[in-house]
């Protein structure tokens, strides 16, 4: 009996996925975040990216990771829809992901999955410092991390940083630092005028491994971002994580199927501190 109910359990969710897939073939982005697109006046909802033109010569995006292979594993649907738009993407990974002493092949194993998913590897940053290390109890410094992060918004003159949330989707220490990071720089009011942070939303566990089948429900809950992407984004997702070859064990695979961080990101925004102006 327990066998007739896994197979046909199998069979359910691959029907129910393909009927998704089919209704949902197509990328899409929708956006409440005005600047993000340079207009002003309306909220944005944009279908099939293909067909829109967004001003991507004032838009240059940061992603803030913890580790290599976060960029693939949390944030691939944004980062291959926002080069789709011809936006300049940005990468910083805050450190070399060196737990099991593989700082030096995991930086090279980024740099490949970069490409990957299209982003130019001058525009990949590692961070290795010794204040910085891989550690999922480590407690990362927040006015270290906060400067790194802020230098390099200012050098590159970035619009939209978008980073983990305060669940970190995972719960690892090192994620939830940078949210704390960039809270701290929204909260002292240094990020600089125009600049938006996005933080992915953390999800319950079973939305989060549901795969494709996540999609209507994220579009169904109000986000400020949401980027999702078809079939052939998410075998481009998927290839960029099989760059990582030295983190492929058996629940990466798994990770790989049933994800829907593979298929979808939905974000909020972290509000800058609001200044207080007196008139004498």
């Amino acid at each position: 009996m327990l066998l007739y109910f896994a197979i046909l359990s199998v069979v359910l969710y691959v029907v129910c996925k393909r009927l998704i897939s089919h209704r949902y073939n197509r990328t899409f982005l929708t956006s409440r975040i005005q600047l993000l697109f340079n207009d002003t006046q309306h909220q944005i909802g944009v279908r099939d990216v293909k067909e829109t033109s967004l001003p991507s010569d004032e838009v240059r995006a940061l992603f803030v990771t913890a580790h290599p292979d976060d960029e693939c594993m949390f944030f691939a649907p944004s980062i291959i829809l926002l080069l789709k738009q011809g936006i300049s993407v940005h990468l910083l990974c805050l450190s070399s992901g060196n737990y099991y002493n593989q700082g030096a092949l995991r930086k090279n194993e980024l740099l490949d999955s970069a490409a990957v998913l299209g982003i130019p590897p001058s525009q990949v940053t590692v961070i290795d410092h010794q204040q910085l290390q891989d550690d999922p109890k480590a407690e990362w410094s927040i006015a270290l991390t906060s400067s790194i992060i802020l230098k390099h918004i200012q050098r590159s003159s970035i619009s939209v940083v978008l980073t983990f949330d305060e669940g970190g989707v995972s719960g690892h220490a090192n994620h939830k630092a940078l949210y704390k990071a960039l809270s701290h720089l929204a909260g002292t009011g240094q990020i600089p005028h125009g600049c938006h942070i996005l933080a992915l939303n953390t999800i319950s566990i079973f939305r989060k491994y549901i795969s494709i089948m996540e999609l209507p429900i994220s579009r169904l809950i109000p986000s400020d971002l949401c980027c999702a992407i078809g079939s052939k984004g998410y075998n481009q997702a998927k290839r960029a994580m099989f760059s990582h070859r030295s983190q492929l064990m058996w629940f990466r695979h798994l990770y790989i199927c049933f994800s829907r961080y593979m298929y979808v990101n939905t974000y909020k925004s972290i509000l800058p501190a609001k200044k207080d102006f007196k008139i004498y």
